[in-house]
């Protein structure tokens, strides 16, 4: 398939969003204000969490655990769930920016100002991603992320943006040949080794051998600020 940004001789970039431009799982930080809300909330979720917790840990039921967790945040709200984002981001304005990763902004500016198609793909909610995005003055970029849907009074994730389908999503945006990608995932592994240059950012100190392993010989492994993580400065 070719890329809006091959029909123009551009190249495509492709950022995860989670532990590579921003410090975190967003998404996580989102639905752990949502469930901390009310009382009955936070005690929904404990009583469920024995349950949902591993589903969330184990790549094939974690759509259902983080739809769960997002359920128990949202269920019987008055608002809908991108006035609920836009609350979240209001109230914890300082935290969050504190969180975006100033090196991986300037990698960022850097491809954009080379003219390069840039797209970020995250795991977290599209408006959430775009949302903090707009503290940096790039609420322009293309969001692709997981998608939610109603479901018996609150909010379930009906497309996880992750793993294969963060690819199969972005084929459906019409993207096709990645020169470039960004991420911290080995969840994350087909966008990698879809990329002609893959890069890994800010990885768990556990996963570094096992990505160069599976990528080419070469493949950069940096750190962009986060202490937790590893990775070259």
């Amino acid at each position: 398939m070719t890329s809006p940004a091959a029909a123009t001789g551009r190249r495509l970039v492709v950022f995860d969003f989670d532990h590579t431009l921003y410090d975190g799982d967003s998404g996580a930080h989102l639905v752990s204000w949502l469930i901390r809300r009310n009382g009955w909330r936070k005690a929904l979720a404990l009583l469920a969490a024995p349950v949902l917790l591993p589903m969330v840990a184990w790549l094939p039921t974690r759509r259902a655990g983080i739809s769960g967790f997002l359920w128990i945040g949202t269920v019987g709200a008055r608002r809908d769930i991108d006035t609920l984002i836009d609350d979240y981001v209001c109230a914890n304005a300082a935290s969050i920016r504190a969180r975006l990763l100033v090196p991986a902004l300037a990698v960022l500016h850097r491809h954009r100002e080379a003219g390069d198609e840039v797209v970020i793909a995250t795991g977290a909610p599209p408006e959430l991603a775009r949302a903090i995005l707009d503290f940096v003055a790039h609420e322009d970029l293309p969001v692709i992320g997981s998608l939610g849907e109603r479901f018996l009074g609150g909010y379930v994730t009906a497309q996880h943006c992750h793993a294969v389908n963060k690819m199969r999503m972005l084929r459906a945006h019409g993207h096709g040949d990645i020169d470039v990608a960004y991420s911290d995932s080995s969840a994350d592994l087909p966008l990698l080794q879809a990329a002609r240059h893959p890069v890994v950012v800010n990885p768990k100190p556990g996963r570094v051998g096992y990505f160069r392993r599976v990528l080419p010989p070469g493949t950069p492994i940096l750190n962009w600020g986060c202490r937790s993580r590893a990775g070259d400065a």
